[in-house]
């Protein structure tokens, strides 16, 4: 087994990570606005573990060896999500589809929302994983920079295709092959995250905006612009509009995005960089056009008519969460076989429905059209073919590359 060296995370890195948490996409993401009152702090704990702790080398090109599977006697599984990212009855007392699982297979499911962030739970399983202990969980939901991370140590367990039939069959064209897990051997993703242009029609006068050039060099949105403050959505928006490819990016072609964004920074076009704090500019109309996130937009629209979304003709970014089986897990054939059951499009509608963010499973809009006809057109759940076409996926970045693109990005936007 190939071994590595420790990784450490950079001054900068972990203060991009203190941003994206407090105020960025890793605050609030994964729920609705009507729902984010509950959502948990940033536990500053887990960011210092991860600075201040070198990660033991580890095997990566095999992932975990396999631990000693309990499947078969012991029908349960342990599953490790983010607050609000399953469906749950109208009375708030059950989970329809897991008990729906349950009910079919005969594996009881431990659900826990202790997902807060990426960061903090890592922090909490690291010690484990790294011991080559069992972490308690048997699946886990992370987004796909830290599920990169997790399989490039050798702390994920590669999955049996045969106890995955359908989610080999309906994952996605989209989501199919990152460059982290191609082929997705050791992953599945649970939802996806668009980054999409946004607009108030009331205060753009009633002009679409549908383009980065467009956000930079209008001179009608002069000052009522804004971009996001996490790198990989503003970064990867401008390299597209650029026509540069996100996912084969240069160092090049990332100083040259630097450049473009700081011109319209110089001339005061972009009123700021911002988390997810946009969305109350955006729906007043102070902020006429900005980057922001398609769940937020969603929720946007069930209260205020005159926001709009458009996907660039240049293309768009679209990160994911992402199903793992950590090392040591003692339940992985129930792990996989839950994984599997949330492809089977009737049920992969139900989840959809309620979480209101991009399905990964083909095959589900006729499913969802039974639960709800608008939220099956809607492109920012089931991207119709033509948007799916234009996703993109921001590439894996070395620990090198990440310390030195994030410290110019933060120069960048003042942080």
């Amino acid at each position: 087994m190939e071994s590595y060296e420790p990784e450490r995370l950079s001054p900068v890195q972990l203060a991009a990570m203190r941003r994206s948490l407090t105020s960025g996409r890793g605050a609030l993401t994964r729920r609705s606005l009507l729902r984010a009152s509950g959502m948990g702090a940033l536990a500053l704990g887990g960011i210092a573990t991860l600075g201040a702790c070198g990660i033991p080398p580890a095997g990566r090109a095999e992932g975990a060896a396999a631990a000693d599977d309990h499947s078969e006697k012991e029908k349960e599984v342990t599953f490790s999500n983010w607050t609000e990212y399953m469906d749950v009855s109208d009375d708030e007392k059950s989970r329809p589809t897991l008990e729906a699982f349950t009910k079919r297979t005969g594996i009881r499911v431990k659900y826990t929302e202790d997902i807060n962030d990426n960061v903090e739970f890592f922090g909490k399983i690291k010690p484990q994983l790294a011991a080559g202990q069992n972490t308690g969980r048997d699946l886990i939901c992370v987004t796909d920079w830290l599920a990169a991370r997790i399989i490039r140590l050798g702390w994920a367990q590669k999955l049996d295709p045969s106890n995955l039939p359908h989610a080999f069959a309906n994952v996605s064209a989209q989501f199919r092959t990152p460059d982290w897990d191609p082929g997705r051997a050791y992953s599945y993703p649970w939802t996806g995250i668009p980054t999409v242009i946004a607009y108030n029609a009331k205060a753009t006068g009633g002009r679409k905006v549908d383009s980065v050039t467009q956000l930079l060099d209008d001179p009608k949105l002069k000052g009522r612009v804004s971009f996001l403050s996490e790198m990989r959505d503003t970064i990867g928006m401008t390299l597209l509009d650029q026509g540069k490819d996100p996912g084969k990016f240069t160092d090049a072609d990332f100083d040259g995005a630097i450049g473009r964004l700081q011109k319209a920074v110089d001339k005061k076009q972009i009123r700021r960089f911002t988390g997810n704090d946009y969305t109350a500019d955006l729906s007043k109309g102070d902020i006429a056009a900005c980057v922001g996130w398609a769940g937020d937009i969603i929720q946007l629209q069930a209260d205020n008519p005159d926001i709009k979304f458009a996907i660039p003709a240049a293309g768009y970014i679209t990160s994911s969460d992402n199903l793992l089986v950590p090392a040591q897990a003692r339940h992985k054939t129930n792990a996989e076989k839950l994984i599997d059951y949330y492809y089977e499009p009737p049920v992969a509608a139900q989840l959809a429905a309620y979480i209101n963010y991009v399905c990964p499973v083909d095959g589900v809009r006729d499913e969802l059209a039974k639960i709800d006809e608008s939220m099956a057109s809607n492109t920012l759940i089931l991207p119709d073919r033509e948007m799916a076409a234009k996703s993109r996926s921001f590439r894996s970045l070395s620990t090198e590359e990440e310390t030195a693109y994030e410290e110019k990005f933060a120069k960048l936007i003042g942080a």
